[in-house]
């Protein structure tokens, strides 16, 4: 796992990380997520692969609070071959046995996984909701944008996707959708994140127009665990 930070632009501290599957195959270097994580949907892989990032996240918060470091929530990916009856109990579980506050962790879905099983996903939801783990939709906008979705499930956070982040500020038709995003994403007390932020000009825009929190390889790229727990001391200002 590698870990990609989340900051939060009114307190410029560290609020959050997304949790992030890498694999370096002997022989081959670093294998590519876009290579592996479709061929492990195909097969049925990603469901034992996402049961162990789930645990992997849990006992690397572990570590983290022994070490006595004040984590951030960690979100993880979750795939829609993982979604069953089990999922729940299996989340809890691996909470359960390393000792780790619900709200340190944070699922996320995409849009196109609430077109499937819209009710069986509400019922999980709310089950992960009422447990105190945090909820948020990834790649708002790049999908079916049902904004009835956002009533029915108990969403905190909006993710603005990267493909509208990267033409900001030039790009009219970019700025205009993440504008409208934060806007909507306020009026119903969610938190907006945007992806892929990579300079100083799309960061003065987002700020500007009321996003909460940004992440991208402006602030930090993917890093292993060691280095995102010592800049999460030093960008939170904690004792070394």
């Amino acid at each position: 796992l590698h870990f990609q930070p989340q900051l939060d632009l009114a307190s410029r501290r560290i609020v959050g990380t997304e949790a992030l599957l890498r694999w370096e195959m002997p022989g081959h270097g670093m294998v590519s997520p876009a290579q592996f994580i479709p061929v492990a949907e195909e097969t049925g892989l990603i469901i034992p692969i996402g049961d162990w990032v789930i645990d992997a996240v849990c006992r690397q918060l572990r570590e983290w609070l022994d070490a006595g470091i004040a984590p951030v929530k960690v979100a993880v990916n979750l795939s829609p071959r993982q979604f069953s009856q089990n999922l729940p109990r299996s989340v809890m579980r691996h909470l359960r046995e390393h000792g780790i506050p619900p709200d340190l962790l944070e699922l996320e879905i995409t849009e196109s996984m609430l077109m499937h099983n819209a009710d069986s996903v509400v019922a999980m939801m709310q089950e992960f909701a009422g447990a105190g783990i945090m909820m948020s939709l990834d790649d708002f906008g790049t999908g079916y944008s049902s904004l009835s979705y956002l009533k029915r499930f108990p969403i905190d956070t909006l993710k603005i996707d990267q493909s509208f982040v990267r033409g900001i500020p030039d790009d009219t038709n970019d700025t205009a959708i993440a504008a409208a995003i934060i806007g909507m994403a306020k009026a119903l007390g969610l938190r907006v994140i945007a992806e892929g932020v990579e300079n100083e000009a799309q960061l003065a825009f987002l700020e500007s127009a009321g996003c909460d929190e940004i992440q991208g390889y402006w602030f930090s790229r993917p890093i292993a665990a060691d280095t995102y727990a010592q800049l999460l001391r030093i960008t939170n200002g904690q004792a070394t």
